[in-house]
């Protein structure tokens, strides 16, 4: 071999290595897609990337994260999606109900999207099973529809001589049929009254709380997404109007609400992203079962429970994860 081609085949055996490297260098970049907004997120991002550390990614250090928020916008969700897909992540969390993955999912067949889905994700349309999901989607189901039952139970409880109920609901908000139709059937077999009452504007919720006396509702559930950014309002009515309410998220009740009952939000969180970390070694979403919650919180907040005059049965707050004094 003259030494001119030996000088060629070394350099092209030294060019090739140091391009594999960059390539091995290069941050896989994960997009978190949700509904809600960034003031909310900072504890269950921390979950999120706790997930993430047990697989032995660290945001900032082996992997990047790019976040798109909707804040309680539904429709700038198609447009958020095909914008992370079109920055060519490899891989999309979504959160904020089954209407971020839906957008996800719609946007792309290819890249893996692991979400948390407040309903059943079969029914949805999400996924072909929940024991082998198939396509490109996994993730954490919520099954939230079957928990208001419970929070009509609850609220029952608390208030056992209440004869109707009433929900605030956001008809603006895509998920609120389903939930009504819980409410009202969990109400309807417990033989109370059941109230709707429609607010998705500051001026709406003021006029829903003061038309409650009309109503003669002694309860109060809340829940959906577009509330948690109101919920300082929403609490300090229920105060005012002394309504005892049930409400889905712990948010509310740290910021003066009565009781709340939800699935844990920080072991979804963290699932969520340990599957996130998983795909990134090489797993497929296809072969990633649906996690379903396996833990729940029940949180109560016994100064607001004495300013309404409301005595937390003991059965009741023996079985809290968490009082507020």
């Amino acid at each position: 071999m003259r030494r001119r081609d030996f000088v060629l085949l070394l350099g092209a055996t030294m060019i090739v290595p140091r391009a594999l490297r960059a390539q091995q260098k290069a941050m896989p970049v994960i997009g978190f897609l949700t509904s809600e907004g960034p003031d909310l997120f900072a504890p269950r991002a921390a979950a999120f990337r706790e997930g993430l550390g047990e697989t032995g990614y660290i945001e900032g250090q082996n992997v990047t994260i790019e976040y798109r928020w909707a804040e309680g916008h539904f429709d700038r969700l198609p447009a958020l999606a095909a914008d992370l897909v079109g920055r060519g992540v490899d891989v999309i969390a979504t959160s904020g109900g089954n209407f971020s993955a839906l957008a996800a999912k719609n946007a792309t067949s290819s890249i893996p999207i692991v979400f948390i889905a407040g309903g059943n994700p079969v029914e949805e349309g999400l996924v072909a099973s929940l024991a082998a999901p198939g396509g490109n989607l996994t993730g954490v189901s919520l099954f939230a529809i079957e928990l208001w039952g419970k929070r009509v139970e609850l609220i029952s409880k608390l208030v056992p001589e209440a004869r109707a109920l009433a929900q605030l609901v956001n008809p603006k908000w895509p998920g609120h049929e389903s939930t009504t139709a819980a409410v009202q059937e969990a109400a309807r077999a417990k033989g109370l009254v059941f109230r709707i009452l429609k607010a998705s504007t500051e001026d709406d919720i003021d006029a829903a709380f003061a038309s409650l006396g009309d109503l003669k509702a002694g309860g109060l559930l809340v829940g959906a997404p577009t509330y948690l950014a109101r919920r300082d309002q929403i609490v300090a009515l229920a105060a005012r109007y002394a309504i005892p309410t049930i409400y889905d998220w712990r948010e509310y009740v740290v910021a003066g609400g009565l009781i709340s009952y939800a699935t844990s939000l920080t072991d979804t969180y963290r699932n969520v992203g340990t599957y996130v970390g998983k795909i990134l070694k090489g797993a497929r979403p296809a072969d990633l079962p649906i996690q379903q919650p396996t833990k729940f919180e029940l949180v109560i907040n016994v100064k607001t429970s004495k300013s309404l005059g409301l005595t937390i049965p003991s059965s009741i707050l023996a079985r809290a994860d968490e009082v507020i004094e």
